[in-house]
């Protein structure tokens, strides 16, 4: 941006009507290739056209912005080489550009204001103004030859279409600009086009992105105070008046930081620029105190007056004589003084003020002068002289649109001939006021209720999916944090190169507390040892409920030894607690096994070292601590052992590595779960809901479509869904294994779709009618997920489906003397990983088929899962089949086909 050249600082601040009507070249002071800089604030051209502007020069605006090229919006201009001072192309946006179309838009904006019309083309209250415009007309207008012949009409409503296209150009313009305080500048000029065409939603919206870009770290600039003043000025008008005292205060501090930091141009006044921002915010100070006062809160009222005199009179003392701000204070100060009781010091200077205004045609400030006048004469009993004033701020804020000034001159009005007990003249004023205040209130209601109901469904999902975590993600029984809660955060510490170690705890003989005490006895004991974990445990700890009897505690940046200290203690405190209370006869034991990771491993190579030396535990005896140190996958089998393990009292033990053999023995112990099944939809090696390639017969119920949520995102999720149901609207797509956020996106997006959080999964669609009926048997409280999950698809896939959980091992009884589960139903699914030996059992008392599900939360020795599938395999009960580990999904389909088919 060039310099202003050829002008001194006094000169460039007159805003009076001599100096606006100088010629256009006297304040285009850039070079000729460069038309647009000037515009760019803070330049000169823009500096006036401004002023002319807020004062409602409008005729002279409109000379200033002659200079600038007047192509129209609608045509795209061609041939106009980049930087040659015509406009920019569509390519290549300006900051120029979008400055003339912003100044331009706001000229034609208050010459509609002055006609009586919006932006948008509906009138205002001036009786003259009774139609709505039609904006189509104005736009064939301004495209072709006028042909209008003068109407006013006519020429408003192409001023209003003008104006809308050139408030587009420039906010694109602005977008493309990479100087985030040039975008605030125009997107705070945007907000105050809206307030005067009363869109207050839109103002709104451009006055938030503005403040957005208000970084606080921005360096101090004459640009950057002006922006602030004229944000604050629309927070004002959006009637949040808290807000606008912050922006004004700031802008105050700024303008004093710019002139410390020697970052103003050369001219750029300090003195003036810090007077202008603290006459602003006397203004809104003194503003507030007549609110207070108004409302009778005098005392409240009483420290804004006081503070806005002191500011007003801050910059008395700073301005120049001749300078155009003084009126402007001495409009607050007057202000301020009425506010204070000073009545009969404030009308002088107020008479004075409202002279110099008329005179210079400043429209805004003079209807200010005229209100603060007429309050002043009102209080000091001059009922004719308040009326006089108080009638010419009224006309002149309802002309020029200055809706807060409107609302004041309308009050006093009121007030004023009430006083004189002149209802006749107050019942009008009064009913307008009420009108105006309506208005307001209604324009406010209605963001305020937008807000409140975006806010109200932003917490209703969060709530919904904190729900969904807490089920997903917590043991039911201990409230603890479950295996798929420990998995992820496992995976997590991994990932972020940290070093937990972890502890899998297992309750010793387990199985002997559950016939002595019963199962709730059982449960009991598990939450007391769940108590126990939790008490010795640091706040970085976690501890999670594994399945079954079994825990893990995640302890990061951990070593081996560190952990074992802790993990120790806690053995002792457990077994020297009262199991009494719990009807216990002997204590309660736990064996530990311990790794600590190294950079490298990942879940489940330390989950099995740690379940392993676990097994060792075990075989030692029970009710001790081993640790094993340096668990990584990337080590070679013939790689040295790591560190010997310290020195410790017994029962705690180590397990030491084998040279020879590496980690081999370790990985060869408790399996690793099976991965999941590939994640494509209906790609190789995805489960099928038909096992062959022959489609099934028409007369079969069309299956669902499964979409597999292991390791996707949940837009790919929503994506496979939409695209799922667009190719078969007739059957549901089934979504299982999902996380918690995209079963709470699934829900938000398809309203009647049907979601299980305890088995991760939804179906998005109708679900079928129930033909058939499949039982679903749970051995125990860790194999849950998965029978839900089988539960959960059979319904989905066309069946009624009854589950009874924790039925195995010694309750098993309740199925011998209700036997309507065994008898009637069309297929049993039976889920069991600890009591493997279930599905056998139930096979024997029924002729009713079984699916039976192995899972991975069996014994440490179980392999994953493996040890479970085995015993299922070679169960000798006839009409048993077997699934593969964790596989409800499989089962669930399985399940309802025999279910469907029976029923046929």
């Amino acid at each position: 941006m060039t310099q202003h050249r050829g002008r001194d600082a006094s000169d460039a601040r007159d805003a009076g009507v001599d100096s606006t009507r100088r010629a256009p070249d006297t304040v285009l002071d850039s070079p000729p290739g460069s038309v647009h800089s000037a515009l760019v604030p803070p330049g000169a051209l823009h500096h006036r056209v401004t002023a002319a502007l807020a004062n409602w020069q409008l005729d002279d605006a409109e000379r200033l912005l002659s200079v600038v090229d007047p192509s129209t919006p609608y045509e795209a201009p061609t041939g106009t080489p980049p930087g040659t001072g015509g406009p920019a192309t569509d390519d290549e946006p300006t900051l120029g550009r979008a400055w003339a179309d912003t100044l331009r838009a706001e000229l034609l904006v208050r010459r509609l204001r002055v006609a009586g019309f919006t932006l948008v083309g509906e009138p205002l209250d001036a009786p003259e103004a009774t139609e709505s415009l039609d904006l189509h007309a104005g736009v064939a207008d301004l495209l072709g030859p006028g042909e209008a012949g003068g109407d006013p009409r006519s020429e408003s409503a192409a001023h209003a279409a003008l104006a809308i296209a050139l408030v587009r150009s420039a906010k694109a313009a602005f977008d493309a600009s990479d100087d985030d305080l040039q975008r605030a500048a125009g997107l705070a000029r945007h907000a105050r086009i809206e307030l005067l065409s009363r869109r207050i939603d839109a103002a709104m919206d451009e006055a938030v992105e503005a403040a957005s870009l208000l970084d606080p770290a921005l360096p101090p600039s004459a640009l950057l105070v002006d922006t602030l003043g004229t944000l604050a000025g629309v927070l004002a008008d959006l009637e949040l008046m808290p807000l606008a005292l912050d922006y004004q205060r700031r802008a105050l501090e700024t303008s004093t930081a710019a002139a410390g930091a020697g970052v103003l141009g050369p001219d750029d006044d300090p003195d003036v620029l810090a007077a202008s921002a603290a006459t602003c915010l006397g203004a809104l100070c003194a503003e507030l105190g007549e609110a207070l006062l108004e409302d009778g809160d005098a005392d409240s009222a009483r420290p804004h007056f006081v503070e806005a005199r002191e500011l007003a009179e801050q910059a008395l003392a700073q301005l120049p004589p001749d300078a155009e701000g003084i009126v402007a204070a001495q409009v607050v100060h007057g202000w301020a003084l009425v506010g204070l009781g000073e009545h009969a010091a404030a009308s002088g200077p107020l008479r004075a003020a409202v002279r110099t205004t008329s005179a210079r045609g400043d429209r805004a400030l003079l209807a200010s002068a005229l209100l603060a006048l007429g309050r002043a004469l009102r209080r000091q009993g001059d009922g004719r002289g308040a009326d006089r004033q108080l009638a010419k701020a009224l006309a002149l804020a309802t002309e020029h649109g200055l809706p807060r000034l409107r609302r004041a001159a309308l009050r006093e009005l009121c007030t004023l001939h009430a006083e004189l007990d002149d209802a006749g003249r107050a019942l009008p004023y009064l009913q307008a006021y009420l009108a105006d205040e309506l208005d307001r209130v209604d324009e406010r209601r209605t963001r305020w209720v937008e807000l409140f109901g975006r806010r109200k469904s932003l917490l209703e999902n969060e709530r919904a999916a904190g729900q969904l975590r807490r089920q997903a993600y917590e043991d039911p029984l201990t409230h603890l944090p479950n295996r798929r809660y420990a998995e992820a955060r496992l995976d997590g510490l991994l990932s972020a190169g940290r070093t937990p170690a972890l502890a899998v705890v297992d309750v010793d003989r387990f199985k002997a507390i559950n016939d002595a005490v019963g199962h709730p006895g059982g449960d009991a004991v598990l939450r007391a040892v769940a108590e126990l974990l939790l008490a010795g445990c640091r706040d970085t700890d976690e501890v999670c409920r594994w399945a079954g009897d079994e825990f893990v505690v995640l302890l990061p940046d951990t070593t081996a030894e560190q952990a074992e200290r802790a993990l120790e203690r806690i053995r002792r405190a457990v077994a020297a607690h009262d199991w009494a209370a719990l009807g216990l006869t002997f204590p309660v034991i736990i064996s530990v096994g311990i790794a600590s990771a190294t950079r490298g491993d990942d879940r489940r190579t330390l989950f099995a070292a740690a379940d392993g030396v676990l097994y060792d535990a075990k075989r030692s005896g029970r009710d001790r601590v081993v640790r094993l140190s340096a668990v990584t996958q990337t080590r070679a089998p013939d790689a040295a052992p790591g560190p010997a393990p310290a020195e410790r009292a017994a029962p705690v033990q180590d397990t030491a590595l084998d040279p020879a053999a590496g980690f081999a023995p370790l990985l060869a112990g408790p399996a690793p779960r099976p991965a999941d099944p590939p994640l494509s939809l209906g790609g190789p090696g995805e489960p099928s809901l038909a096992p062959g390639p022959a489609a099934p017969a028409p007369s079969v119920p069309a299956e669902p479509d499964v979409i597999w949520g292991v390791g996707r995102t949940t837009e790919q999720v929503l994506a496979l869904v939409r695209e799922t149901r667009a190719a078969h609207p007739d059957r549901p797509a089934l979504v299982v294994r999902a996380s918690a956020d995209t079963l709470v996106a699934l829900a938000s997006e398809h309203p009647g779709s049907t979601v299980d959080a305890a088995a991760m999964s939804a179906a998005v669609g109708r679900v079928p009618d129930p033909v058939g009926r499949v039982g679903v048997l749970c051995a125990g409280t860790a194999d849950a997920s998965v029978a839900a999950e089988a539960a959960f698809v059979a319904r989905v896939t066309g069946t009624e489906v009854v589950r009874v959980d924790d039925v195995g091992g010694s309750r098993l009884r309740p199925l011998l003397t209700d036997r309507t589960l065994l008898d009637d139903v069309d297929c049993l699914v039976v889920v069991a990983g600890l009591d493997a030996t279930l599905a056998g059992t139930v096979g024997a008392m029924t002729d009713v088929p079984i699916v039976a599900v192995p899972t991975s939360t069996g014994q440490p020795g179980s392999f994953g899962g493996f040890g479970a599938l085995l015993t299922m395999l070679t169960s000798a009960s006839p009409g048993v089949v077997v699934s593969n580990i964790d596989n409800g999904h499989a089962a669930g389909v399985f399940a309802a086909r025999i279910a469907r088919r029976t029923a046929r």
